[in-house]
């Protein structure tokens, strides 16, 4: 299978089942019929969005007109860890219809009525796809990546979606241009605001300190911790110690071959904290998450990365509320932006 293309396929059309979990909200369901709209007349549309406001199923409602009309649809993400959560959702989403998750190690099947795939797969579907909604455009390995980039517009016979909470300015350029449309949703779904980050300023061990303390009142509220860190060696090293003062906790990043397993046990209440790298920082929801950005200041940590890992605090309907917290040794200009950014999107409330 590995330079294998995927086969013509036709989704059966008519009538699609669409099952939604909640209501969507009157911002959420403009967003969604001027999607539709778009795509019915041929537009390209990039979806801004803060973080926690839904995106997902922002693009349910395309997806199922496509469908009725018998149209190939795709739904791709850089991360495959994100691919293989989004596609149970989507599974669920779309119960009359059947729904394929396609990444490396995962390829022997590769034809469905919705694709969810790595954006590394899309090479395999060439001049295939009638819609393709692309997630996290900002997110490594696709942001810049123009082999990529290249493979997308490869697949892709009809027109896309494309989803970010945090845009640059090049993409935001390109949106606005004739034939394109760029469609702005400034709240999340369950209309709270989003947690403004906390700067902490701490040098050498009373940052270690800082950690330790907050960590033990977290888990005296029952409240489990993301602690970012920007290396894979800061992570494990972070780990070593933070252990040693606070027990219960475990770490994670790219090269841990169960790192699903560490995930899937924090999720279900084994862990009280995670210490991690980048690759939680899109995808991941979980009640009451609380956050520490661990050397916030460092070089790894643009304004963008800052304000999608803050982003994973408070998207609960019932938990909206939580810490994100900025702990440093000095204010950067990217934490400023960040924090100001996300002040500014919390005007639209």
């Amino acid at each position: 299978m590995q330079g294998e293309t995927a086969k013509e396929h036709v989704p059966q059309g008519g009538s699609v089942v669409l099952k939604l979990n909640y209501k969507l909200s009157v911002e959420q369901k403009e967003i969604s019929d001027r999607v539709i709209e778009n795509f019915k007349n041929g537009v390209d549309t990039l979806i801004n969005a803060v973080c926690g406001a839904g995106k997902t199923e922002l693009v349910y409602g395309v997806i199922a007109f496509a469908l009725s009309n018998k149209k190939t649809v795709a739904f791709a993400i850089p991360r495959r860890d994100v691919v293989m959560e989004l596609y149970l959702r989507i599974k669920d989403a779309f119960p009359s219809n059947s729904v394929v998750a396609v990444y490396g190690g995962n390829n022997s099947k590769l034809e469905a009525d919705i694709v969810v795939l790595t954006t590394h797969q899309l090479f395999r579907y060439p001049n295939y796809f009638d819609l393709i909604i692309l997630d996290e455009i900002d997110a490594f390995p696709y942001k810049g990546n123009q082999v990529l980039s290249a493979m997308f517009k490869n697949s892709l016979r009809g027109n896309s979606v494309l989803m970010s909470a945090t845009p640059s300015k090049e993409v935001l350029e390109y949106y606005s241009k004739k034939n394109r449309c760029i469609l702005e949703l400034n709240t999340r779904f369950h209309k709270h605001p989003l947690p403004v980050p906390e700067l902490v300023i701490r040098i050498g061990y009373f940052k270690i300190l800082f950690l330790a303390i907050k960590l033990r009142q977290y888990q005296k509220e029952n409240k489990p911790v993301f602690i970012f860190t920007p290396t894979i060696e800061k992570c494990a090293n972070l780990y070593q110690i933070i252990a040693k003062l606070v027990p219960n906790g475990c770490y994670v990043h790219s090269k841990c071959s169960d790192r699903k397993e560490r995930i899937d046990d924090f999720k279900n209440g084994k862990f009280s904290y995670l210490i991690t790298t980048a690759v939680l920082e899109r995808g991941v929801t979980i009640k009451n998450l609380q956050i520490i950005i661990f050397e916030a200041d460092h070089k790894l940590y643009d304004e963008y990365a800052l304000i999608q890992i803050a982003g994973r605090v408070g998207r609960k309907f019932d938990a909206p509320e939580g810490e994100a917290i900025f702990l440093a040794n000095k204010e950067t200009k990217a934490i400023k932006n960040a924090i100001e950014t996300i002040k500014n999107r919390n005007l639209f409330l």
